[in-house]
């Protein structure tokens, strides 16, 4: 996954921090029970996140444990476990295959090698248990790979594509009422984060003249507010849909998420590109 869609734990109180904290651990602890060992290894804060938008949404059953791990080899951590954590958990391990899948075909990087190998057998087990959600992500990394191929793709239709893939992500229960609903929440971010992905990853294409969606951008005057413009409309979209589902369990959390901790690494970002055209005005 991409990292961007986690809490500013600064502003949080201790009690948020440790909720989100057991829940990020239950996604790891899920991982390795149903994945093995090195499903860890793609442990996000995405997918803590919509195990956490879930959990407040469904009210599952929820169990309370502790345990060392090789993060905590000596101290024991809470954690928590449900079903709604596991289903996270699964779509944590698939969306981590196929990251790989696609840094394999674009660069042969050896990092995409291997996730694509370890984690093939937990995205095969994954198209059993969640067929729907398995089948509309691959679906729309096939159209999305196809559309990056052509000779002018058309970069709306490329994050629209990453936000069907994401959309489905968010639906553990295809028939509840509010599937459409959590369906446009995952619909928006995944539309988000192509953007914000694309945006950030910028520089190191043009370098490695790999494909970005924002070439035909780039040389506008005002590239850069066109790209935050754009990033506000779509993250205000993921916002909107979010208000209208019933929540109350981490409200707080989660609106500290959606609201500040999605511009965490574009703060960053632009707080680096700032300090390097000073240093390069300086330098002439």
């Amino acid at each position: 996954m991409f990292g961007y869609i986690a809490p500013v734990l600064s502003v949080l109180t201790d009690e948020q921090k440790q909720r989100y904290r057991s829940v990020y651990c239950g996604v790891c602890h899920a991982l390795k029970s149903r994945h093995g060992q090195s499903g860890r290894l793609s442990l996000s804060n995405d997918m803590t996140f919509l195990a956490l938008l879930l959990s407040s949404l469904y009210e599952p059953e929820t169990a309370q444990a502790t345990a060392r791990c090789g993060i905590h080899p000596v101290k024991k951590h809470p954690f928590c476990s449900s079903s709604m954590i596991d289903y996270s958990a699964d779509m944590n391990a698939l969306l981590f295959y196929w990251k790989c899948e696609d840094q394999r075909m674009d660069d042969h990087s050896l990092v995409g090698k291997t996730g694509e190998t370890l984690f093939r057998k937990a995205a095969k087990k994954v198209r059993t248990l969640w067929p729907a959600q398995s089948v509309a992500v691959e679906q729309a990394l096939s159209e999305l790979w196809k559309e990056e191929k052509k000779t002018v793709p058309d970069p709306d239709r490329l994050c629209n594509l990453s936000g069907e893939m994401l959309g489905a992500v968010f639906v553990p229960k295809l028939d509840d009422m509010w599937a459409p609903v959590l369906r446009s929440v995952g619909n928006s971010l995944g539309r988000f984060i192509y953007w914000m992905d694309a945006w950030e990853d910028y520089d190191a294409d043009h370098r490695k003249r790999r494909f970005n969606p924002l070439d035909v951008y780039h040389d506008r005057p005002d590239y850069e507010d066109f790209c935050k413009e754009t990033l506000e409309l779509l993250i205000a979209e993921a916002a909107n849909s979010f208000e209208i589902l019933p929540l109350e369990q981490d409200l707080d959390l989660l609106r500290n998420v959606i609201y500040s901790g999605v511009w965490q690494r574009y703060t960053l970002i632009t707080e680096k590109k700032q300090k390097q055209r000073k240093e390069d005005a300086h330098a002439e």
